[in-house]
Parts: C-alpha cells; sequence; structure tokens
C-alpha cells in the first residue's frame, strides 16, 4: 500500500495540473443586459439577453463573431487538435453507399468517394455502367448546399428534388427531366415539404406562407399549406388543396400510394397525434375524406391494393398494430386487424407484395415477414444485435436491400431475396475498423423512481473499470425518437483513445411506444433528466469513469437534456456538450414553428402550473451565479431555423455571466449551416475535431493515437 499510495498521488496532481492547462484565463466577450422582464401568472421573469433573439441585428453580428474569436483561440491552443483532425480525416475516408433503389429504366444509388462533402447520387442501367445523374457538390463551392430529398414519377421520366442551402429548413424545390437532365422551368420555395406525384402534369407539396415580420430564419410559421402544382405554371398560381386559413394545421404532409389511386393527406398541430385523409385520384373532383380527425392518435396508410387500405395505428395498440380498411368506408368502425400489438413497438413496410414488421426490442430491430392477408411467413436472419432499415420496395420487386450497423459493426448493405427468405452482402464498408477489438454491452439500471432504462455501453475490450476513462454518455429523451445502434467514426476515435461511449434510452423516446414517450412530456419531463444523471450515476459506480472523466452530449431536445443536467447537478460531470439546444422553455414556442413542440413540452402560457414546471428546468432561467459549471462548449449555427440559435446565444451569454470557476464556457458558432442535416464532411469534420479536443483537454487526457 506504502508503495501504491504516492503513485497514486502523483497520477492525481498529473491529472490535476493538466486540467490547469484546460483552464480559461482570458476574458468573455462583454455580453450587455437590457431590462426586460416579463410577466408569467403573477411571476417577473427577467430576460436580459433578449435582444440576442434578432439573428440580423448587427450588435448581435458583433456578439457572434467576438465569442467565436474566443472560442477559436481556446481552441487553437490544444496541442493534438490538429492530430484528432487528421485522424478523423484519415478514418472518413473510405466509401460509402446507400441502398439501390430503381426508378423507370435506371437504378439509382448515392455514393461517397470519403471527403467529398455532400454524396453523389448516381445511376445506371442493367447492362450499364454507373453514371452521375445529381452532384450536390457542384451546388456550391463550399459544399453547403445540400440535396435533402428527391421524388420521381411512377414511370422514372421526372424527378423533383429539393436543395438545403446552408442547412435552412426553407428549401428549393426543382423538376428535372431524367432522360435528357435538364432542368425544367418550375422553380419552388418549400418548406417542410415531401413530394408526391399525380402522373406526369404535376404534384402535390407542402410549405408555409413566408414571415411578414422579422428573419425568415426566426419568424413565427403557423399555418402549413398543402399545395398542387401543374408544371410550366409559376408557384403563386398553385393550388390550395388543405390547410392555411381554410383548414389551419401546423404540419400537413402527402404522399400517393404506389398503386397511384390515391393522394393520402396527413395533418397536425404537433409532433404526436395527427388526422388521415385520402382523395381518389381516378375519380375527377373527388372530395377529400376523412378517414381519422382529431390527434389522439398517430395513422397511416402504409400501402394499398385493390379497393384495400393498409394502416399502421396505435388507437387502442400504445405499440401500434396494422389493419386494413375498404377504400370506400375507411373509418375505424371498419378497421379489420391484420398484424397485431405486441410488445415491442411496430414500423411496417412493403415491397415484392410482402409485409415487412420491424419491431423495437430493447432498442435492436427484429424484422418479420408478412404476406399480405396477415400470414407470418418468416423473421428475417441479422448479423447481430443492432439497427436494420429498409426493406421496402416496389411491388413488382423481387429482391430488396436493407442496411444493418452498430455501434461495432459499420453500416453494410445486404441484398434479400424475397422469395428463399435469404441474403446476402451487397455492399460492405472498408473503414479502417476491427470489430474484435471492441465490445458493446446493453445494461438496465434504476432511474429515481426505479424505473429501469437501458444503456449500451461500448468500449475497447479490456478496458479496465478504474474510474478513469474518458466517458462520452449520450442521450436524447424526447418526441418519441429512438436511439438504436450505429456506427460512428467520431465514436471511434474517441474509444481508440480508451474512451467509454455510452447511450442511454430514456423516457421521452419511443424505444417501449407511447407510454415510454408520454413518461418523459409536460409534466413528467424531468423523468428524462433524472433517467439521464441515473446513468452517469451508474457509470460512475461501477467505476467505468469518474466525474472528472464523464462528458455529456446531446443535439436540439438532447441539448436541452445536457442544459437542463448542468444546471441541476453541475458537480457530476467534466464536460458538457449541448448542441442547437431548446434551451429558453418559456419562448421557444414563439419562433418558427416552435409552437409545435408543445404536446412534448407544454408552454408556459398554458397554465400557472405548466409555467411553473417549465421555469423550473428551463436551462436559460436555471443559471445561478456563483456556481461552478463543467467545462462547456454550446454549438449552435446561424442558419437553424428549427431551433433558432437564440437559444444557445442566451445561454452561453447566462452562463460565462454565473461561471464561478476557471473551467471554460465557450460557445462555437457555425456560419452557413442549420440544425444539422447536410451539412458537408469538411464541417463536421472540423467540429467533430474541435468537440473531441475539447473533451479531452478539459479531462487532462492526451490524445495519442
Amino acid at each position: 500500500m506504502k508503495k501504491v499510495l504516492p503513485l497514486l498521488l502523483v497520477l492525481f496532481y498529473m491529472n490535476t495540473y493538466a486540467q490547469q492547462q484546460a483552464a480559461f484565463t482570458g476574458n468573455y466577450p462583454a455580453t450587455k443586459k437590457v431590462n426586460q422582464t416579463d410577466d408569467f401568472f403573477g411571476t417577473t421573469v427577467a430576460d436580459p439577453y433578449r435582444w440576442l433573439e434578432n439573428d440580423t441585428a448587427a450588435d448581435t453580428k458583433v456578439w457572434v463573431q467576438e465569442q467565436n474569436t474566443v472560442t477559436q483561440a481556446y481552441l487553437n491552443k490544444i496541442p493534438f487538435r490538429d492530430k484528432i483532425k487528421n485522424r478523423l480525416t484519415q478514418l472518413w475516408n473510405y466509401e460509402r453507399f446507400s441502398a439501390p433503389f430503381t426508378e423507370g429504366a435506371f437504378t439509382y444509388f448515392y455514393k461517397n468517394n470519403g471527403l467529398q462533402n455532400q454524396a453523389v447520387l448516381y445511376r445506371q442501367t442493367e447492362a450499364g455502367t454507373p453514371e452521375v445523374f445529381l452532384d450536390p457538390n457542384t451546388f456550391s463551392t463550399d459544399g453547403t448546399i445540400a440535396l435533402s430529398g428527391i421524388e420521381f414519377t411512377h414511370d422514372g421520366s421526372l424527378a423533383a428534388y429539393t436543395i438545403s442551402i446552408g442547412g435552412s429548413d426553407w428549401n428549393k424545390l426543382m423538376v428535372i427531366n431524367t432522360t435528357t437532365k435538364q432542368l425544367l422551368d418550375d422553380t419552388l420555395e418549400v418548406k417542410f415539404s415531401g413530394i408526391a406525384w399525380a402522373g406526369n402534369q404535376g404534384f402535390y407539396y407542402s410549405t408555409y406562407d413566408k414571415p411578414a415580420d422579422g428573419s425568415i430564419l426566426s419568424g413565427l410559421t403557423s399555418q402549413h399549406k398543402l399545395m398542387y402544382h401543374q408544371l410550366g405554371t409559376k408557384q403563386s398560381d398553385d393550388v390550395l388543396i388543405f390547410g392555411g386559413a381554410l383548414t389551419p394545421r401546423r404540419y400537413i404532409g402527402a404522399y400517393v400510394t404506389e398503386n397511384q389511386e390515391w393522394l393520402v393527406i396527413t395533418a397536425a398541430e404537433a409532433t404526436y397525434g395527427n388526422e388521415l385523409y385520402i382523395k381518389s385520384l381516378v375519380k375527377k373532383d373527388a372530395p377529400i375524406v376523412p378517414i381519422v380527425t382529431g390527434y389522439a392518435t398517430e395513422p397511416y396508410v402504409v400501402y394499398a391494393n385493390q379497393d384495400l387500405l393498409y394502416i399502421l395505428t396505435n388507437e387502442n395498440a400504445p405499440n401500434k398494430k396494422l389493419v386494413i380498411a375498404p377504400a370506400a368506408t375507411p373509418t375505424p368502425n371498419h378497421w379489420k386487424e391484420l398484424i397485431a400489438e405486441t410488445a415491442f413497438p411496430l414500423s411496417v413496410t412493403t415491397c415484392g407484395g410482402k409485409l415487412f414488421a420491424q419491431y423495437l426490442k430493447d432498442a435492436v430491430s427484429l424484422v418479420i415477414q408478412y404476406n399480405l392477408d396477415g400470414t407470418k411467413e418468416k423473421e428475417i436472419p441479422l448479423p447481430g444485435l443492432g439497427t436494420a432499415s429498409g426493406f421496402s420496395g416496389k411491388k413488382t420487386e423481387h429482391q430488396l436491400y436493407f442496411s444493418f450497423t452498430s455501434y461495432i459493426y459499420p453500416p453494410t448493405i445486404f441484398s434479400y431475396d424475397i422469395a428463399k427468405a435469404t441474403s446476402v452482402v451487397y455492399k460492405k464498408s472498408n473503414v479502417q475498423f476491427n470489430a474484435a477489438d471492441y465490445e458493446s454491452r446493453q445494461v438496465m439500471y434504476p432511474s429515481a423512481d426505479g424505473t429501469k432504462i437501458p444503456m449500451i455501453i461500448t468500449c475497447k475490450k479490456g478496458t479496465v473499470l478504474n474510474g478513469k476513462n474518458p466517458t462520452q454518455l449520450y442521450g436524447y429523451g424526447g418526441f418519441g425518437v429512438s436511439l438504436t445502434p450505429a456506427f460512428s467514426v467520431s465514436n471511434l476515435v474517441f474509444m481508440e483513445n480508451g474512451g467509454v461511449y455510452a447511450v442511454a434510452n430514456l423516457r421521452g423516446g419511443g424505444e417501449y411506444g407511447d407510454a415510454w414517450h408520454i413518461a418523459g412530456t409536460k409534466m413528467q419531463k424531468q423523468n428524462v433528466f433524472n433517467d439521464f444523471i441515473a446513468a452517469a450515476e451508474y457509470l460512475i459506480k461501477e467505476q467505468y469513469t469518474s466525474p472528472a472523466y464523464l462528458a455529456i452530449s446531446g443535439g436540439s431536445n438532447g441539448g436541452l437534456l445536457v442544459g437542463a443536467c448542468m444546471t441541476q447537478r453541475p458537480e457530476l460531470f467534466r464536460v458538457c456538450l449541448p448542441a442547437v439546444g431548446v434551451m429558453d422553455m418559456l419562448r421557444y414556442h414563439k419562433f418558427t414553428a416552435g409552437a409545435g413542440w408543445a404536446y412534448d413540452y407544454g408552454t408556459a402560457d398554458d397554465s400557472k402550473e405548466m409555467f411553473d414546471y417549465l421555469y423550473k428546468y428551463s436551462p436559460v432561467q436555471n443559471l445561478r451565479p456563483g456556481t461552478c459549471y463543467p467545462a462547456t462548449m454550446v454549438t449552435t449555427a446561424d442558419h437553424d431555423d428549427r431551433v433558432v440559435p437564440a437559444h444557445s446565444f442566451k445561454f452561453a451569454a447566462g452562463l460565462q455571466a454565473a461561471q464561478s470557476c476557471n473551467n471554460a464556457t465557450l460557445i462555437r458558432i457555425e456560419s452557413n449551416a442549420g440544425h444539422g442535416a447536410g451539412k458537408p464532411t469538411s464541417k463536421t469534420i472540423e467540429e467533430i475535431t474541435d468537440k473531441l479536443s475539447f473533451i479531452f483537454w478539459n479531462m487532462g487526457i492526451d490524445y495519442n493515437h
């Protein structure tokens, strides 16, 4: 013991010295405070950084520049930052493919050579060689214009595609002749839109009116509209089909069934619950017929076959079931159960005249093939415990493609013969990774109220549980979103340097159906934070790590998760990385489509009880001066029009003012980028480099790969 103790002391002081190197010793930019208050049911709430909500104001732009200058100066001091970037770049540089899909005479697929900013859409005939169809890398010089969606006509002769500029949810829609690759004159502006072709003469799409006042990126958008566009006409001449002022709904989507007979319309007021309508496309001037009205359930037409509709629903089935209904009388009183609800959440796709039931069993995939009459045929063999996706295609196809991945299984595409129920590897990843060196294990740990929460922990085999492993705990916990296993190059770089990566499947997600989701909403939202805090405590108790080596991260609703947990339990974490987070819970519904999140959150305007609950955990309002907060790097982007950057701006400003110790509290603001979708590879590598550098530097750990 006498020999061991001095060694432990040496290691302690070495780590303390290394962490002192990471201390912030400069000055944060001065952030002015304004005398702004709001009254909520008799409670006065100060909002001194309200001015940062104006993203177009000159003083906001100056503040952004000053913050980025300070942040980059800090990051530039990290001696191994370039080594991490080089390693990320090296590992990222491998070919990546999507599953192929057939449209008309061509088979299409996406491919990235490795470091291309955007994946390229290729096509080929059965006997031909691949050719470029659309290359988003030619849309801009820096890769910040992304291809965000594409939809082909039934015969494949035309395609409409959308592009996102700088990560904005406002997209530009264009139409291309697939034979000549020539663009038509039709160019539209859309937001939160699919594309539903009605023959070859026009299509349905969704959009909002542009905000009349304020910034287009932060202005409130509340009335979605389903429109019909006739090719060769102006967008201003398009016909309103549903929504707008006549039938106001916040979110409206539409799609055409594979048999081209039905337009299916979904309409919602929030991110949960939707109405369902159909409109015949073969009967002239056919009316829009309601199937389900109100927002208590989430019905969806999966397939239409002859005179039957196949509808996935959670009506009296929280984990969902599949029913069939006559298209002539499709309301719930005519539904007949085809695939019953089970203990696991269900989704359904179709291909080759078969149904593929995809279940989520403890956050991993289970897939079963059914006949159209509901007869169970076979379970699809998968390579292991992970995430399988795909299992869709046209009725005429005899094989389908699906992808499989896990935390230690790089994405691999399989070809599946429907009749034989056999699969073979179609495209295998050649990323430099030896799965035999790593292991993933799922544990169930108790939350504060005793609820068992699943968590998957991944690390190198032989990792010593001594409480000193750099650990990154990730979570989301909202909107019914399920976190399922997926391979990540950034996680590989973290783990090969001795890191432990843990993902907790918190309440609020969809891993166990509606009940699991609802248990993390509104007045039960604290359950989500308790689940995440309990995950951290489990990792510490089991000696995977300790507070000095624990980082937490999450984005969007996960950014809120990080913000709430670090304000409630600042002593539990060494590093916090809230990304594009919803940080001001009293005002989130005032921007863009934020009011649609009220099903999960509630709003401060609903009632005094709801206000009190939100006020108690809202990160912006719960920063306490004189508190030593963990080293924190907030990340956001100037074109984020989903969770507006004002959330992160106000939180970072308040955090810098409240911080009582020399742990760095920085904000990294990406330019010409949005909420995350379509971000070019170069910007992704730079952001991950900075996050990993920040983690290791503040834990006093050298990067030595």
